[in-house]
């Protein structure tokens, strides 16, 4: 099995669904639901099952910058962690739309890379968009893992 473009597509729309899916657990919910279901959609997308995921999130910084582990990644989606005391919750900002725009992409086989634009919208109609890249790996079960989540804001200069 190879990975073809159609694969970096859904990949990119699942993590959207995801994270639109956790804001909306959040809000309805609370915190304990929305981090059960936060946990969920990490083991779904990302392959720390099968060790570090090279992961630097937009808002992170300092000692805690990349997040090579689950616990980490939880964290920053829906903080409330006080080890990492800097996190907002990243997944709980009320985010209703997520589209991505390829700058460039690069398949060979079984691993891919994708690099482009990710623009978020809020239930109030506030947009970010964030620089991104992620790096995936076809499973046994030919589902794309993500291995590598890199994650910016515009430089502004």
């Amino acid at each position: 099995m190879k990975i073809v473009e159609s694969d970096l597509e859904k990949a990119r729309e699942d993590w959207g669904n995801g994270l639109i899916s956790i804001s909306k657990k959040f809000e309805n919910e609370g915190i304990e639901k929305a981090s059960e279901l936060a946990s969920l959609i990490i083991e779904k997308l990302y392959d720390y099952g099968n060790g570090p995921v090279l992961f630097k999130p937009t808002l992170s910084g300092g000692d805690q910058t990349f997040r090579l582990d689950q616990i980490g990644a939880l964290s920053y989606f829906v903080g409330h962690n006080p080890k990492y005391p800097k996190d907002g919750g990243f997944g709980i900002k009320s985010w209703r739309e997520v589209k991505s725009r390829t700058a460039a992409q690069f398949i060979n086989g079984t691993v891919a890379m994708w690099m482009g634009w990710v623009t978020l919208t809020d239930k109030e109609g506030k947009i970010t968009k964030v620089d991104k890249s992620w790096g995936y790996k076809m499973d046994n079960e030919g589902k794309l893992k993500i291995v590598l989540h890199h994650s910016s804001l515009p430089y502004t200069g």
